[in-house]
């Protein structure tokens, strides 16, 4: 399935883990349950989009080395990038569709650097969520209603040529963004953890951060060291002390809100 294909088809059932299409029904092209919209003036265009925000944490894992030489614009420890993602919703809406208190997650990868393309990414959104809160959450990680490059799901959903059914299943998240320690799962799918860097001589915690004054995903995150097992997953994963990341996101159409 090419990209943002899958914002087409909204499943009235939570769907099994690696399943396919069975249970979902096709959504006319340019159906929207969400029509508020704000219209922002760039240079002589003016550019129209749904008026949404998440505010929640996110536990990001990859298996580049602590610090991923992507937040640098530099290329993977591996030549290749791996991630697991999951973001709660602590607060949220899409137009008029609430989402608070929603949960969903990606599986990703890519054959190299990250902006060399040629990408796949497996969408999970809590089992919970209505039609309606799917297909938001869908849409904004396929990028939609965004400003172009503002946000990590739009940016993405330029190098992503592969996205996968999404699974409607249950997701757990913890998360104490300051002290880098959390974990989520997804069961069948995958599980994965964040804790704090040790000191290799005293054992002690280890902080550090990576600011973004103009980053698109978020203004600070704590960085973490993470293990991350997919198990029926169309797109696997399997690390043990690489990189994480643990960040309060607040996101809306135009980037992060610092």
């Amino acid at each position: 399935m090419r990209k943002q294909e899958y914002v087409r088809r909204v499943s009235a059932a939570p769907r099994e883990a690696g399943g396919g299409g069975a249970g979902s029904e096709d959504v006319p092209p340019g159906r929207s349950t969400v029509p508020v919209c704000h219209t922002r003036t760039l240079g002589n265009f003016g550019m129209s989009y749904v008026d949404w925000a998440i505010k929640g944490p996110e536990i990001v894992t990859c298996n580049c080395d602590w610090g991923c030489p992507c937040q640098f614009n530099a290329r993977p420890t591996y030549g290749h990038c791996r991630a697991a993602a999951a973001y709660g919703i602590d607060e949220g809406h899409f137009g008029e569709v609430r989402l608070d208190g929603l949960r969903f997650a990606g599986l990703f990868a890519w054959p190299g650097a990250i902006h060399e393309g040629g990408g796949e990414m497996q969408p999970i959104v809590d089992e919970g969520a209505s039609e309606e809160q799917r297909e938001a959450i869908l849409r904004v990680m396929a990028g939609e209603e965004t400003e172009p490059g503002a946000t990590i799901f739009n940016v993405f959903s330029n190098v992503i040529d592969t996205v996968y059914d999404p699974l409607f299943l249950p997701i757990e998240l913890e998360a104490d963004v300051e002290a880098r320690e959390g974990r989520f799962s997804v069961p069948g799918v995958v599980e994965a953890r964040g804790e704090p860097i040790r000191n290799p001589v005293s054992g002690q915690p280890h902080r550090a951060r990576i600011d973004l004054p103009h980053g698109f995903e978020y203004a600070v995150a704590e960085i973490a060291s993470s293990t991350t097992k997919t198990q029926d997953a169309k797109v696997p994963l399997d690390w043990t002390q690489a990189h994480g990341h643990f960040a309060m996101l607040h996101l809306t159409p135009y980037g992060p809100v610092r």
